[in-house]
């Protein structure tokens, strides 16, 4: 999938700042990309509820806004539940 205008900004944006941290000790560079991480979390994971409910209120099934957002369907069902995003656990 080609990226948007939006999220290539965003990308070349986030690169640099990697870029300018890169010369950091390792620990103040862990504890910036730690804060970049959640701040990303925070935003596209609120982003990403409104524009789930959005849909869902537009009539669209859990499949199809799950196949859109790139998640199961079941997960979809316990976003829109809670009303929170569910945290991915990442891989070790």
């Amino acid at each position: 999938m080609a990226e948007s205008e939006g999220v290539a900004f965003l990308r070349a944006d986030v690169d640099r700042f990697c870029r300018e941290i890169v010369d950091l000790a390792p620990a103040l560079r862990l504890r910036r990309l730690s804060e970049l991480r959640a701040m990303l979390e925070e935003v596209t994971g609120a982003a990403l509820m409104a524009a789930m409910a959005d849909a869902r209120g537009e009539g669209w099934g859990l499949r199809k806004i799950g196949t859109s957002a790139g998640m199961s369907h079941e997960q979809v069902r316990r976003m829109l539940t809670e009303g929170r995003p569910v945290r991915e656990h990442p891989a070790r």
